[in-house]
């Protein structure tokens, strides 16, 4: 089943996003779980945030991915919300 991923960064984080960056793509890698994912974009075109969909057998999984992300680890998110996601078109 697929859950959406929504985290928007802490104000003026953008550094602890870049210095976690490489740990993130890491973990998303070799977690296996990802099906789409990208930074969210504020007005300026600064990354502010994380859309990430998951492939995943329920919402437990989805909550237990997400707490292992290297940058929910590093403090980096101001807020997160996942919710079932269903596909339409992609």
């Amino acid at each position: 089943m697929f859950y959406a991923l929504m985290a928007r960064d802490k104000a003026g984080a953008l550094e602890v996003r870049k210095a976690n960056r490489d740990a993130h793509l890491a973990y998303i890698k070799e977690t296996g779980v990802v099906a789409q994912a990208g930074p969210l974009l504020d007005a300026d075109g600064q990354m502010c945030g994380s859309l990430v969909i998951l492939d995943v057998a329920d919402q437990a999984a989805a909550d237990q991915w997400a707490e292992g992300d290297p940058y929910a680890k590093a403090g980096l998110f101001e807020s997160v919300s996942i919710s079932p996601w269903n596909r339409v078109i992609g």
